[in-house]
């Protein structure tokens, strides 16, 4: 069976094929054909060594894979032979509150992920896709889509009439515009490039902002929301931008801090947020529960999730390499053959 491991810190060279062996499912796991599997920021992070607390150990990389039951063990209940699914993020985080035990094991980080022809899990590290969706976009749901869906609805609580502030174009970023907009909510979108915000706008963003035209660009979003700011800033810039999320937000907002890709140091205002009641909260993808919220909204609403580029198995280093380029709008997937 035809896998990859990456080596964490020898960047895209730490990228390797492998032939593995897999064991037979235990009585409560399940044998999965992976046919694609999404790319994620945290991907590259691992290749850089900045993600596993400085474990050198190689490891089949790769949180986010979809494909179809081929084997079960014999305690399994909740799949059968046939079923399309997709891997979660987090091996043991079921449902519930994230505590450190919970989130341990992500797969692709310490432990064995999806980047391979097949694999073995446990039946709760597993989750039934919605049925419109290609194998290509059901993997976008695992890290990016659940993610968005967190950092929106769950930490942010936003409701129908809501505004929400999303930085870049991005996976989680065009997963939030999209699950944003059909929940009825007013979305803001900024990106570098021009050509991005047009094709953010024909997914139904009410306001885009170019922050390298306009580097103030919180000011065009207290304009663009009546002065007031929005509920809810999916966050993804970190020490670059947090600042200015932080200005653009309502009284009584909250902030999702999903990433960092300018850098993670940052100056915050505590008098700020205490004067404007304002809530920051990290977000650490999410739980198997809410991947189910997220799989029967997206089935309901008819979302499709935005696939970028796909590439083939065999060059899976160039997908990671396309990913780094930031070249991407929405998400990078490898199919596997």
């Amino acid at each position: 069976m035809k896998a990859y491991h990456v080596h964490p810190g020898k960047q895209f060279d730490g990228i390797v094929p492998v032939e593995r062996t897999l064991p037979a499912p235990g009585p409560h796991e399940v044998r999965v054909r992976i046919r694609a599997v999404a790319l994620n920021y945290r991907d590259l992070m691992v290749i850089r060594g900045d993600y596993n607390g400085g474990n050198e150990t190689p490891v089949v990389p790769a949180s986010d894979g979809a494909g179809d039951v081929v084997e079960i063990g014999d305690k399994v209940t909740r799949f059968k032979v046939g079923d399309r699914v997709a891997t979660t993020f987090f091996e043991s985080w079921i449902e519930g509150r994230q505590t450190p035990e919970k989130s341990r094991n992500a797969f692709g980080g310490l432990i064995d992920g999806a980047l391979a022809q097949e694999i073995v899990v446990s039946q709760d590290s597993l989750f039934k896709v919605p049925d419109h969706l290609d194998y290509t976009e059901a993997a976008t749901l695992t890290c990016a889509g659940v993610t968005a869906w967190n950092s929106v609805f769950v930490e942010g609580k936003a409701r129908p009439g809501d505004s929400v502030l999303l930085l870049g174009t991005g996976g989680v970023s065009i997963w939030g515009l999209q699950l944003a907009k059909a929940a009825g909510l007013h979305a803001v979108i900024t990106s570098s490039s021009d050509t991005k915000l047009e094709r953010a706008r024909a997914l139904g963003a009410d306001a885009t902002i170019n922050y390298t035209t306009t580097p103030d660009w919180h000011e065009d979003v207290l304009r663009a929301t009546g002065g007031e700011g929005v509920e809810v800033v999916v966050e993804v810039g970190g020490a670059g931008t947090l600042k200015k999320s932080l200005q653009a937000t309502r009284m009584g907002g909250t902030v999702a801090i999903v990433g960092g890709v300018s850098g993670w140091g940052s100056e915050l205002d505590p008098f700020q947020m205490i004067r404007g009641a304002k809530h920051v909260t990290g977000i650490y993808v999410g739980s198997l529960a809410m991947l189910e919220d997220l799989a029967r909204f997206v089935a309901l609403h008819r979302i499709k999730p935005v696939v970028d580029r796909v590439f083939p198995f065999e060059q899976a280093r160039a997908a990671y390499e396309y990913l780094d380029s930031g070249s991407h709008f929405g998400k990078v997937v490898i199919a596997v053959n």
